[in-house]
C-alpha cells in the first residue's frame, strides 16, 4: 500500500512559478514509477509529467516542455514537479500518481493517486 500526499499548489500570476511535492509513504517507492496528472473545471484529467522509480528517465506533455521538470528524492520519497513560466491554461487540480514498475502516461494502470493540489495561474 503506498499513500501520496500532494502539497504546494496555490496562486500564482502568469509567468511566475510553484514548485509541487508529492510525498510517499512506503518501503519499496524506487519500485515505483511516478507521474503528475492534472484536470481542469469541465475538462478531462490529462497528463502532465513522468519519472522513473531510479530517477532516470523523464517523460513530458508537449504542453509543458521546456517549462515543467519533473525530479524525486528517493531518500525522502518524494517527487517534485518545478513549474516555470506558468500559464492561465495550467490552472487545474494537479494529482500524483503511482504505478509499480510502469512508466504511466494515461489513466490506465496507475495503481495509486493522491488526493490533488489546486494550482491557479492569473492572467
Amino acid at each position: 500500500q503506498v499513500q501520496l500526499v500532494e502539497s504546494g499548489g496555490g496562486l500564482v500570476q502568469a509567468g511566475g512559478s510553484l514548485r509541487l511535492s508529492c510525498a510517499a509513504s512506503g518501503r519499496t517507492f524506487t519500485n515505483y514509477h511516478v507521474s503528475w496528472f492534472r484536470q481542469a473545471p469541465a475538462k478531462e484529467r490529462e497528463f502532465v509529467a513522468s519519472i522513473r522509480g531510479s530517477g532516470v528517465g523523464t517523460y513530458y506533455a508537449d504542453s509543458v516542455k521546456g517549462r515543467f521538470t519533473i525530479s524525486r528524492d528517493n531518500a525522502k520519497n518524494t517527487v517534485y514537479l518545478q513549474m516555470n513560466s506558468l500559464k492561465p491554461e495550467d490552472t487545474a487540480i494537479y494529482y500524483c500518481a503511482a504505478a509499480w514498475r510502469k512508466v504511466v502516461t494515461t489513466l490506465d494502470n496507475v495503481d495509486y493517486w493522491g488526493q490533488g493540489t489546486q494550482v491557479t495561474v492569473s492572467s
